[in-house]
This record gives structure tokens, C-alpha cells and sequence, in this order.
């Protein structure tokens, strides 16, 4: 646990924590020298910063968990298909997790280069060009010379100290996933996982890897009891990929009772005739044509040909019997908007430009998967389908104008192969921009258009991705303007996040039934109506991107970006998932963006690799601690090449009657982003205050339940966090000042909707660079061989020092690359040597710079190659396309973006870290103190 002596309220001290003794507060930096590391470069360093302040810098704890007492193995099954004990090893005493009571301090020593971070005057607000209006900057002001923050920010829990030292760990080995001696990595960190039994957790993560075996223990340690699941991830370069097991017309061996399938959990009995269902512990027959004999120590003799049983994750060939129809390859549907909006904003001409380039490469091969085919309609009032049949010279177009009886009026022709038919795609699309450009028609019927696709594609499904400038006000669906700004901020904003009728929902339902995914894409100038529009995409599994105000040099990039990672990333479709667990346990509740006919089964119409669920598990009984829980998610699917397969997700823990251990084990990372998915279903009937009041409870109920049961011998006065939640604070900070809940009246209801609906979706290493960014210092980049270098086996990239995101912490003698996931800041600062800029820019000065440049130029220098492959990295791991937006310090608009982005500092409406972290701990000290057996219930409880 973190021990953070803060002191004790006082009359002197209204905040309730006094100032450390000087001697206990070593001022020190984010950036830290790697061991071994060469000399930087010229433009590393700032000649001009006082060297760095003296001290000796204590140590941070590392969430490494500890090995105690013997936990017996289950009683029907000694030892499993790995010849291991089924149930986790020992587990610790409650005081085997106190932790010494000094001073929280980070571990890194102060480079030269980084001094200035710490004089804050160093650290100016941007300053308006001379000649150019600009609107007043409303960055938070960094603390100013003679004003003293009540807490040192290097002297509470740090972020950068946390992550990276899990991932120099997780550098040094591979995870191996049945290993019960280490925690889970981070969410933020890149490792290669070997799967032994229990599934990658790119997959599957938990809130707590040791269940409480009652739901009074749950109760009591205020956590939720939750799963994050993201079926489809994509696996890192070096780790082994998933096997594929066909069992013929027969189908996967599963258990009679509860219809879980066979997986490496489940125990071989009487010679090999019988298994034990892990989920239920019925004791099924083995089928004639799946018998093998055991060997000496209850293990089939067959095991090492059997990935079923040797696999976290496993695919399943089917048979017919698991069809609900013939398997085809997915067929993919451009519909795009050709009203007046979209011909003068430029949007068609980057939509053209982006289809192109993310169907075929620069040699004109198809990126999509073997077999699927490409469709193209446009629409304003009426909807034009094109017949695109490769013996043709010139595309067929044909227009349906009564959009109220909405038909297909081609058989064939509308979906085409991207091989044969490129010439006359590739033709027609870079036709478009010409004959429309006199449209001055202005509403466009969306409607419609889903109408005529479903009819399309209902017997084989796909993915159709829209693009939609306007409030569609004609034609099926068509809807109102009912945005009102003076909802903003009152209890009844609530309506604005419900759809207008059921028109949408309905129609999104019926394409659930056609397998058919859509996607929209948006590019509104006013209210576009996200909540009713936005059903076609979360019910349907897709996702809706906003361009508001759309302008083609700072948005055209992008988008011909999103288009790509949209049609060729990893994409299922036509699918079902189901979660089970095992005797004593119950899914309660499923979170994210599905649609559900009943309580059990997902009901998928697409999903691709970043689409992520949560799932809420409650008991049904009291667990025997003896004992393993066990997980299985079942995605039925069809693959982007036409094969019906069911990928198996499977996951073994412990259970556990100590409090402690259900800390101990607890993931943070899950934890956040679990919650925001609870926050979300919150906000959709309690005003948005609430929710926020509700999340800050809820850090404080956790919180206390630590400080009460696991740490009551500690001082009063003292802050005391569960080692693995030192920074559940911060992060729930970091969720209050999102988008989705931040307080304020100027979030419009479109972007909050859309960002609500994002949210539910996020697999956990999204959420979790997506509510604290991360930040480094590229000025301080090593000539090593290593930083900035692509490992060609793995595809890893090592970065430059992470850095903690606030503006105090922003040198203007450096640079620094910042990324949440959503977008790309480059920060440059305005004293940052010449060098740096004619080695990544290739000119002298800041003026020279082109801030709308969105790509970094190939220069042949290492700062450039370095910096390149920085960000083809952060793009790499993530689900949307990072807009590369250069920052002038003092010179640009977008440091004002950037600047709501530095999660400590005051802003977004909400308080800073080094202001909030004390108001948790007075309400933590009144919870612990006045209320020590009041019990919550509820999502926010468990």
C-alpha cells in the first residue's frame, strides 16, 4: 500500500495537510537517465536551467503480490491439463501488505535538461501572433513564484513512476497467463503474452484477480466485481496466434448440461470415459470418436495435439448446425452523402480520397479480406445506386426518388469484386465531386439508405459505413430540431441522451438480424441529433466519428485515416456471444453497444478488434475458497472471409476470504473502465451532477474500505491507498473531467452522446490513455540504438521518458509528443533549440514551422527517424487514426486543446490533482470515522 503522510487538519491549514520538511521533498522530474544510456544530443539539455534541486529520492512500491499461506487443491481435480494445481498458490496475511510510513516520493533523479519544469515562471501561457485575434487562453496558470501548492506534486502517487515500472518489467519477460506468482500487466504496457490456460489479457481482464467468496466480503470492500471483455484483439506481432480445431459435422465438444465448451479447466475422469464440467461440475460422457486414455498423472495422452485443452483461446470450425445462414464473405457499403453541405465543405473530395486508399495499396491490391466484395450508392433527397459490373465502360447509375416505398433496383452489379471492378470503382467515385458540384439540394435522407442496404445485403451481411452531413428532416426517419441549450447543465439534459422516437432503434434491430455493422461517420455544422442517429451504429456494433465543422486542412488527414483502420482492422460479423461462469457466480448485467432479445445472448450484427464489453457479476452463493472460478465467453461469428467459427475465451482464478488478497489483486486499469461504463447507463436517467457526485463517492467508498479493514492501526492523519489503487484518485479525476460528465454548459449534447457512446465500447488500453493522455519528452531522445528503433520481431518501440501531464511540467526548451488515443499533440516549446527543429523539420526557427502539417517529413537525420517511428508506434496500437497536430507554445490555437488535455492541472471545470486528492482524503478521514458501517449498493457498489 502507498502511505502518504499529508498531516493532520488544522486551524493553520484549512485544507487539512501540512507541508513536508524540506529535507523530505527532493523536487524531481518525470525524465529519468536509462542506466547505461549515451549522451543526448546538443538540444537535450537547457543550458540556461538552475541545476537541479538536491535530495535523495525515496522509493516507489511495485504492485508485485507476495506468496503466503497453501490453499488445497480442488477436491475432484489434484491437477489440471498443465500438471499444475488448479487453484491459485499461497496467499499472504493481512499484514503482509503494510508498507514502510515515509513520505510518498517518486524514484526518479532530476536531469538538467528537465530542471525548468520545476520553476514554474519558466512555463508562460501561449502568447497571441502579433496581427492574429485570438481567443483568450483559459489553460490553467501554472503556479506563480511566492504561491506555494498545499502538497508537492512530486510527493504524491505518480502515474509515469507506476507505468514505467511495469513495463521495464514486462521488457525483461513475457506473462505468461497461467503463472499465479506476478499481477496482470498494466493496461498502458506492451508485452508479449504466452498463453498458458487462461486467456491473453488483450482479451479478458478483471476488476479483481481474486474473487471474495461472499457477497458480504464483496460488500465490504466496496469494489465492483467485473469483467472487461474485447473478444476480438488483435495479439501482439511476436505472440503465437490463435489455433484453429475443427471436430467435423459433430461440432466442439461441450457439456450436456450448461453447453459450456471443452477447454483446459475441464478434468478427464474414469480412464478418460468421463469429464468434469469446470462451470457447472456435471460429469459428462467423452464421445467414442474424442476418447483418449490418461496417463499416470489423470492427463489425456493426446494432450499436446489437443489446443483445446492446452489454450486460453481457442477457435472452433462449426457445422451447419451453428448457421443461421450460408457463410459469405462480408460485403462492404459506401453510402455517401452528395448534398450541398458535404459538395462545400470539401468532405466528398477526402471521403473519394479516403475509399480509395483504404481499399487498395499503392500497388492496387486489395486491402480487404479474400473474397469480400464493395458496394457504392450517394444520396441527397433521392438515393443513387450504381451498377459497377466489371464488363461495363462506365458505371450504370440509377436513382430511386420516392424514398417513402425505398426498393433496390439492381440484382447485380451493386456488389462487386475490388479486383476485377477497380478501374470502374476507382472512376465512378473520382467522378462524384464533379457531378454533383451544382447540388444545392440540403437534405440528405439516411433513412432511406439503411432501408435499401439492409434489403441488400440481408442475405449475406457486411458493414455499411455512412457519411451524413446534416439533421436528416426528410424522408423515412425523419427527425426534429430539439436541441436546447438551456437543458444544458439542469436535470432535464437527461432527454437530450434518449432517442427522439423508435424509428432508428427498430430500423438498427432489423439490421442486427441481417448481420449487417454500420458505421457513421458525421460532419455537422449544427445539431446533428447523435442520440437517435447514433442507435443505427450502437446497436449494429459500429461506431459513429464526429467532425464538427468540418475543414479539410485540419480534418481531411484524418478522416482518409479513420476510413482505413475502419475497412481493413480485424472485423466479425453476424455474431453472438454469450458469458458463463461457474457455480456460485452470475452475470447480472452487460454493458456497451449491442442489441439483447434476451438476458443472456449478445446479439452482434459486426464487431471488430477494438470493441469492448462489460459484464457486471454478482454471487449466487457462497464460493468455497478451495476452489477456482471459472469464465468462458462463446463469440459465434463470421469471419471477414465468409468462415462461421466460435472463438473461446477462457479464464481461471482464485477465490479468496481475505480481504486483503481481493486489494492485492485488484486492477485498477478494469476498474476505471468498468465504472465508466456504469457512469454511462447512470447518466441516461440521473442529471449528470449526481453521476459525478456518485463516481467521487465511490473513490471514497473504496478507498475507506482499505483504510478501515486492511490498514486501521495506521495514524488518523495519514492518507493510506491499496497499493494497486495509489492512483484510483486521479483516474476517477481524469473520468469526472471527460466530455461525457465533465460539469459546464458548453459540451454540446452531440459530442457528449457520442463520446458516451465511444466510451461504452473501449477495450481497458484505450480508456486508459484515453482519460490520463500520455505524454513524452522527445527532446530528450537517446542516440542508443534502442529509442525511437523498431524491434523487427516484436514491432516494439521504445520511448523517450514519459512525463506527467501538466503545464508546470512543460519545458519551453523541450518537446513533447502527447497522445490520448483520439489525437496527437506535438508541444514545442518556444525556447526549443534550432538543432531539433532543422533535425525534425527540416528549418532553423518556430515561425518556420507549418502547424497544419499532419505528417512528420522523411528527413535523414536520427532525431527524424526516431520521432517517425515514435509515431507509427502510438498509431499502431490504437483503434482510431492520430491527427498529428503540431503546437507552437504561444503561437497556436491548439495549445488551448492541448492544454485541457493535462489532466493534474485545474481544469475541464473540475479541480486539480494536487486540490483533489486532499478533498478524498477528508472524506475518506469523515467516511472512516462517522459512517463505518454504512453500506452502498448498487453498480457503483458492486
Amino acid at each position: 500500500m502507498a502511505n502518504m503522510a499529508l498531516g493532520q487538519p488544522n486551524a493553520a491549514d484549512q485544507q487539512g495537510f501540512s507541508q513536508m520538511p524540506p529535507q523530505e521533498q527532493p523536487v524531481q522530474s518525470d525524465v529519468k537517465p536509462k542506466a547505461g544510456a549515451r549522451a543526448k544530443r546538443a538540444y537535450a539539455t537547457d543550458p540556461s536551467a538552475p541545476p537541479p534541486a538536491q535530495g535523495q529520492p525515496g522509493t516507489v512500491p511495485h504492485p508485485m503480490p507476495q506468496q503466503g499461506g497453501n490453499v488445497p487443491p480442488q477436491p475432484y481435480a489434484p491437477i489440471n491439463n498443465f500438471g499444475q494445481p488448479v487453484n491459485q498458490g499461497p496467499v499472504g496475511q493481512q499484514a503482509g501488505y503494510a508498507q514502510s510510513n515515509a513520505p510518498y516520493q517518486q524514484q526518479q533523479q532530476q536531469p538538467p535538461h528537465m530542471a525548468a519544469q520545476q520553476q514554474p515562471h519558466l512555463a508562460q501561457p501561449p502568447q497571441p501572433v502579433a496581427g492574429q485575434q485570438q481567443q483568450p487562453y483559459r489553460a490553467p496558470a501554472p503556479v506563480m513564484p511566492g504561491s506555494k501548492p498545499r502538497i508537492d506534486p512530486d510527493q504524491i502517487p505518480s502515474p509515469v513512476a507506476v507505468q514505467e515500472m511495469d513495463q521495464e518489467e514486462w521488457d525483461e519477460k513475457p506473462f505468461v497467463t497461467s503463472l499465479r506468482t506476478s499481477t496482470t500487466p498494466l493496461a498502458s504496457s506492451d508485452f508479449s503474452a504466452i498463453d498458458g490456460g487462461n486467456c491473453n489479457p488483450r482479451f479478458f481482464r478483471m476488476t479483481t484477480y481474486n474473487l471474495p467468496n461472499t457477497d458480504d466480503l464483496l460488500t465490504t470492500s466496496q469494489l465492483p466485481m467485473g469483467l472487461v471483455i474485447q473478444p476480438l484483439a488483435q495479439l501482439r506481432a511476436d505472440e503465437a496466434p490463435i489455433e484453429t480445431v475443427d471436430f467435423g459435422e459433430a461440432g466442439p465438444a461441450r457439456c450436456r448440461r450448461c453447453n459450456a465448451y471443452i477447454n483446459p479447466y475441464m478434468i478427464f475422469t474414469n480412464g478418460g470415459q468421463k469429464f468434469v464440467c469446470n462451470m457447472c461440475l456435471f460429469e459428462n460422457e467423452v464421445e467414442p470418436g474424442y476418447f483418449c486414455n490418461l496417463d499416470m498423472n489423470g492427463r489425456r495422452c493426446d494432450l499436446d495435439q489437443r489446443p483445446e485443452l492446452r489454450s486460453g483461446t481457442i477457435e472452433f470450425a462449426v457445422p451447419k448446425a451453428y448457421w443461421n445462414k450460408t457463410p459469405m464473405a462480408a460485403a462492404y457499403v459506401f453510402a455517401i452523402d452528395v448534398s450541398w453541405n458535404a459538395i462545400q465543405s470539401g468532405m466528398l473530395q477526402q471521403c473519394v480520397a479516403g475509399i480509395k486508399s483504404a481499399i487498395w495499396d499503392v500497388n492496387g491490391v486489395s486491402k480487404l479480406a479474400p473474397g469480400a466484395q464493395i458496394g457504392l450508392l450517394t444520396y441527397d433527397k433521392n438515393v443513387h445506386f450504381y451498377n459497377l459490373s466489371p464488363g461495363l465502360d462506365q458505371a450504370q447509375m440509377m436513382v430511386v426518388p420516392d424514398v417513402s416505398d425505398m426498393f433496390v433496383p439492381l440484382s447485380e452489379g451493386f456488389l462487386v469484386n475490388p479486383e476485377t471492378s477497380q478501374a470502374l470503382v476507382e472512376s465512378t467515385l473520382d467522378m462524384l465531386p464533379q457531378l454533383f458540384a451544382e447540388n444545392k439540394t440540403t437534405e440528405p435522407v439516411i433513412g432511406a439508405v439503411v432501408q435499401a442496404v439492409r434489403m441488400a445485403l440481408e442475405s449475406r451481411g457486411g458493414k455499411l459505413i455512412i457519411f451524413q452531413t446534416a439533421l436528416p428532416t426528410f424522408g423515412p426517419g425523419a427527425l426534429r430540431h430539439r436541441d436546447d441549450s438551456k437543458l444544458y447543465g439542469t436535470d432535464k439534459e437527461k432527454t437530450l441522451y434518449a432517442p427522439q422516437d423508435d424509428f432508428y432503434k427498430t430500423l438498427a434491430e432489423s439490421c442486427v438480424d441481417a448481420g449487417l455493422s454500420i458505421d457513421l461517420f458525421l460532419f455537422p455544422n449544427a445539431y446533428v441529433d447523435v442520440a437517435t442517429l447514433g442507435c443505427l451504429s450502437s446497436i449494429t456494433g459500429g461506431e459513429t466519428q464526429m467532425f464538427f465543422n468540418f475543414n479539410v486542412a485540419r480534418d481531411g488527414y484524418k478522416l482518409r485515416g479513420d476510413i482505413g483502420r475502419i475497412v481493413t482492422r480485424p472485423f466479425g460479423f453476424n455474431a453472438l456471444m454469450r458469458v458463463r461462469c461457474s457455480t456460485g457466480l452470475r452475470i447480472a448485467e452487460h454493458f456497451g453497444n449491442f442489441h439483447m432479445k434476451n438476458s443472456t445472448d449478445l446479439e452482434l450484427a459486426g464487431l471488430d478488434s477494438e470493441k469492448a464489453f462489460g459484464v457486471l457479476v454478482k454471487h449466487d452463493g457462497k464460493l468455497d475458497e478451495k476452489t477456482e472460478a471459472s469464465f468462458q465467453v462463446a463469440l459465434l461469428y463470421t469471419t471477414a472471409d465468409g468462415r462461421r467459427r466460435v472463438r473461446v475465451h477462457n479464464f481461471s482464478t482464485p477465490i479468496t476470504t481475505l480481504l486483503g488478497n481481493v486489494f492485492r489483486w485488484a486492477d485498477m486499469d478494469t476498474t476505471i473502465n468498468f465504472l465508466s461504463k456504469g457512469a454511462i447507463s447512470q447518466a441516461l436517467s440521473k442529471p449528470l451532477n449526481e453521476v459525478r457526485e456518485a463516481l467521487t463517492e465511490k473513490c471514497v467508498k473504496i478507498l475507506s474500505a482499505y483504510r478501515r479493514n486492511c490498514a486501521s492501526s495506521t495514524a488518523p492523519g495519514q492518507l493510506i491507498l491499496p497499493e494497486s489503487f495509489k492512483l484510483f484518485p486521479l483516474y476517477t479525476l481524469a473520468l469526472l473531467k471527460s466530455k461525457m460528465l465533465r460539469a459546464g454548459r458548453d459540451i454540446h449534447s452531440d459530442l457528449r452522446v457520442s463520446q458516451m457512446r465511444m466510451i461504452k465500447s473501449m477495450g481497458v488500453s484505450e480508456s486508459i490513455v484515453f482519460f490520463y493522455p500520455r505524454m513524452v519528452a522527445v527532446h530528450a531522445m537517446t542516440d542508443d540504438g534502442k529509442v525511437g528503433v523498431v524491434n523487427p520481431m516484436s514491432g516494439r518501440v521504445f520511448l523517450p521518458p514519459l512525463v506527467r501531464v501538466s503545464y508546470a511540467r512543460l519545458n519551453p526548451a523541450g518537446a513533447y509528443l502527447l497522445e490520448n488515443g483520439q489525437i496527437m499533440f506535438l508541444w514545442l516549446g518556444r525556447e526549443i533549440p534550432s538543432q531539433f527543429l532543422v533535425d525534425v523539420f527540416g528549418v532553423p526557427s518556430l515561425e518556420d514551422v507549418n502547424p497544419d502539417e499532419h505528417e512528420l517529413p522523411e528527413l535523414n537525420t536520427v532525431t527524424s527517424s526516431q520521432l517517425r517511428n515514435i509515431r507509427m508506434y502510438l498509431q499502431a496500437g490504437r483503434g482510431r487514426f492520430l491527427n498529428l497536430q503540431v503546437v507552437r507554445q504561444g503561437k497556436d490555437q491548439a495549445d488551448l486543446e492541448l492544454a485541457n488535455l493535462l489532466i493534474e492541472d485545474k481544469n475541464n471545470e473540475a479541480m486539480s490533482y494536487v486540490d483533489y486528492l486532499p478533498t478524498i482524503h477528508r472524506m475518506i478521514q469523515t467516511e472512516v470515522t462517522t459512517r463505518p458501517h454504512e453500506v452502498h449498493t448498487g453498480i457503483w457498489s458492486r
